[in-house]
């Protein structure tokens, strides 16, 4: 079994009309209004939610690298999961736009986002990158109010954003 390609490798991948995607993911993985925890939970959140197994190994070697604990990356992880499912039922229900689709129960396990491994914050950060790719406004409307009651700023869900959005236009470049 060879090793996973590195982050750097990686990138150098990227086509030549994709190079802001190079210097974007470069400066939002970088310091900023994210813990390192955060910053690289989305990022891997958003490489699972993008399908893109690469990149999603490249970003956790970099996320081991830069000190992230387990249970962050583990967070990372189920957020992706969790989110696969309650992002296409919530975004259905709303679609379909009838009241009644709204008064019935998810009945849909999602004890996770309750007791995350590491911070209900952080879980609920990696939530909104998973929400931003696959386009549910109601999970990010949900995931935003928490994170904001859970003391977080907006300009935490602004970065956390950015990094979903570049690690998806990376996926999607080195895809096609």
């Amino acid at each position: 079994m060879s090793e996973p390609t590195t982050l750097a490798a990686l990138t150098d991948q990227l086509p030549d009309v994709a190079r802001d995607l190079r210097l974007n993911l470069g400066a939002v993985l970088g310091d900023g209004t994210l813990s390192p925890a955060q910053r690289w939970g989305c990022a891997i959140t958003g490489a699972i939610t993008a399908r893109h197994p690469g990149l999603r190994d490249a970003l956790l070697q970099g996320a081991r690298a830069a000190g992230v604990d387990e249970a962050a990356i583990d967070d990372a992880r189920a957020a992706a999961a969790v989110m696969a499912m309650n992002n296409v039922y919530y975004r259905g229900r709303h679609l379909i736009g009838k009241e009644s689709y709204e008064k019935k129960p998810a009945r849909l396990r999602m004890n996770r986002i309750a007791k995350p491994a590491s911070t209900k914050v952080d879980f609920e950060l990696f939530c909104i990158a998973a929400s931003a790719i696959a386009g549910c406004g109601v999970c990010l409307a949900a995931h935003e109010r928490t994170v904001l009651e859970g003391g977080l700023s907006e300009d935490h869900v602004h970065d956390a954003l950015r990094v979903a959005a570049v690690v998806n236009g990376v996926a999607v470049s080195l895809g096609a």
